[in-house]
């Protein structure tokens, strides 16, 4: 299994359970990690044989930015199952990372796996 991956990939969104969560967007922090096969594309050396981390991104930024979910939970969910069905991933690791929602914690999220290792 080869993997690409996105980090840090930082994204305005509307979410929390508390009433200014709710009127002001907060930045969190995406890392994906993504199970593709890149031995075509290593082969032909052409953007339509691989995983296309560009177009994975803007899906991710937009899905992102226009939630507005209360639970990071949640939005874990909704974001790998969109990743996973529109780009055609058998498997994959997303974190989310919301710093500052903890005071004295540098940054507090949640990591999910879904799918099979391949």
């Amino acid at each position: 299994m080869d993997i690409i991956y996105l980090r840090d990939l930082k994204v305005d969104a509307i979410i929390g359970i508390f009433e200014w969560e709710r009127r002001v967007k907060q930045t969190i922090s995406l890392d994906l990690d993504m199970a593709t096969d890149i031995h075509k594309a290593a082969q032909s050396d052409a953007i339509e044989d691989t995983l296309n981390y560009k177009a994975v991104a803007k899906a991710v930024i937009h899905f992102v930015e226009n939630s507005d979910f209360q639970l990071v939970e949640t939005l874990a969910e909704r974001v790998v199952a969109l990743v996973m069905d529109e780009f055609n991933i058998p498997w994959m690791r997303l974190q989310i990372n919301k710093k500052g929602a903890i005071r004295g914690a540098r940054d507090v999220g949640v990591i999910i796996e879904r799918g099979v290792r391949v």
